[in-house]
């Protein structure tokens, strides 16, 4: 099969008829062999019953229905492991992504060899409520992830190759950094299309200005377990011992000062007296627990059966590999 069109949606039960009948015109225009999976997001409206119908009159339509609201990463992640096309696509249900985009997007990664292809709404019919936070949102990201030429991470029309979405994990609200999940699992062939955005037709956005808050602590904790994730005494236990460190060296100074004044024969307070003998004393504890904390997520590490799970992209065999 050349193309899966994976479509997750929570209540567009309007769009639907016209999003399939734009996707099979588009497809059977360009002889494509394809199919359309249907991720119903626990839809409160009449989604489902659309789904069904469009599938009775078009075979190559597949769905899956949530029984509640879990949110685009859970939907997307379920189209990726169903997904049977060589090149997989994802669009939103809301007709702001073409259709018409797919052959190219299929042509970059069949013929230019990327991994993944991500749209760049280049000119948006947003508020500006809403461009605004975005520019300041993917600038941080591509700062973090150092994928530098994409413009729109959060952008819903993409291109995969087959084994990109097979060797990754959505979760959370994960998908607005699936370039740099995948460039964490090795697949660093990332290109951008520029793709036409449509003003929506049906219903209204189902998301608010609470994503920008949530996608930049995404964003961190991303970051964080591509760097720490299989070890974590770097990050815990440096910082644990610089601040034990510091603390250790003002408690120190503290000491050292009282003893000097009083053999000076000027006048001192006790060291307990003293702001700066707490402070230091906060600085070992913390320290010390950011230490522990360290040492913990080592042990865990260690106990994890994927602690030495690597991605092999091909392997020659030899006599050894296969005794």
């Amino acid at each position: 099969m050349d193309i899966s069109v994976i479509v997750p949606l929570f209540n567009e039960a309007e769009s639907l008829p016209e999003l399939e009948a734009w996707i099979a015109r588009v497809m059977e225009a360009n002889g494509f062999s394809y199919e359309i999976l249907f991720i119903n997001d626990g839809s409160t409206d009449d989604s489902w019953q659309v789904i069904k119908h469009l599938r009775e009159s078009n075979p190559c339509v597949k769905g899956v229905s949530f029984r509640r609201n879990y949110g685009k990463s859970p939907a997307l992640n379920t189209g990726f492991i169903r997904a049977q096309g060589d090149v997989v696509i994802t669009m939103d249900a809301d007709l702001q992504d073409s259709p018409d985009e797919i052959p190219e997007l299929y042509r970059m990664i069949t013929a230019d060899g990327y991994d993944l292809v991500s749209g760049w709404k280049q000119k948006r019919y947003d508020p500006l409520s809403k461009t605004i936070p975005t520019k300041l949102f993917n600038a941080t990201a591509r700062k973090v992830s150092g994928i530098h030429n994409l413009h729109d991470f959060n952008c819903g029309l993409k291109a995969y190759r087959n084994k990109v979405v097979k060797h990754i994990e959505v979760y959370g609200d994960m998908h607005r950094y699936i370039p740099y999940i995948a460039k964490n699992a090795g697949f660093t062939r990332i290109g951008e299309k520029v793709v036409h955005h449509q003003a929506r037709k049906y219903g209204k956005t189902k998301f608010g200005l609470d994503r920008f808050v949530n996608g930049y602590l995404d964003l961190a904790t991303l970051w964080f377990t591509s760097r720490f994730g299989v070890k974590p005494m770097h990050f815990f236990g440096l910082l644990g011992s610089l601040m034990f460190l510091l603390g250790f060296i003002s408690l120190v100074i503290v000491g050292i000062s009282k003893l000097y004044r009083m053999n000076a024969g000027l006048p001192y307070i006790l060291v307990t007296d003293s702001p700066y003998f707490y402070i230091a004393l906060t600085l070992m504890i913390l320290g010390t627990q950011l230490f522990l904390a360290g040492f913990t997520g080592e042990l865990i590490v260690r106990n994890s059966p994927g602690r030495n799970h690597y991605e092999i992209e091909e392997e020659l065999a030899t006599d050894n590999n296969r005794q």
